[in-house]
């Protein structure tokens, strides 16, 4: 990129790291609260006011009623039988951050699609920050896609990068020499 350059990690920036095991307990609890499929007593770890922002068929949930409401709720109402695995952590001050997969079992509606009662995989990251022992902002990505692909459905109708990887699509090149 020529020219000046944006800001990087402004939200990082004021980072108390003398708070990170602090902050690994609050998440790490947490996570077995949401293993224990608590939804009214959430609000023992977020922050009542907190952001939930999720990826594209997420959604972001305004406070904990929100979040209950509009994302706990239908969630375990589509998935039952679920266990949140999270495969790393790296916790650094205020924030947390992790990576895993939750194994549940397609048991209601999701995305348009019945019920199939498939054992499915979504695989999701998660980045928290923790103020005074509460969970205030939750950045969330959930590979709803994957999802969808284990339940029969293409979301990309076959226009999936994918493609390029199988060898089904020759993937496209930019115009300009340096590429």
């Amino acid at each position: 990129m020529k020219g000046s350059r944006p800001e990087q990690a402004v939200l990082t920036k004021n980072n108390d790291r003398s708070k990170t095991e602090a902050t690994r307990r609050v998440v790490e609890t947490m996570v077995d609260g949401l293993n224990d499929h608590v939804i009214d007593g959430i609000g023992t770890f977020f922050a009542q006011n907190f952001r939930w922002m999720g990826n594209a068929g997420c959604g972001t949930k305004n406070g904990l009623k929100e979040f209950q409401d509009n994302w706990q709720r239908p969630f375990q109402a589509a998935f039952s039988d679920k266990v949140c695995i999270d495969e790393a952590r790296l916790a650094e001050g205020e924030w947390m951050a992790a990576f895993g997969r939750q194994e549940a079992t397609h048991s209601g509606e999701f995305m348009g699609i019945a019920p199939t009662g498939k054992r499915v995989e979504i695989r999701y990251m998660d980045f928290w920050k923790v103020v005074d022992g509460k969970i205030v902002d939750n950045w969330v990505m959930v590979d709803f896609p994957h999802v969808m692909r284990q339940l029969g459905v293409d979301p990309f109708n076959g226009h999936g990068w994918e493609e390029y990887d199988a060898g089904r699509k020759v993937p496209p090149r930019p115009d300009n020499k340096a590429a």
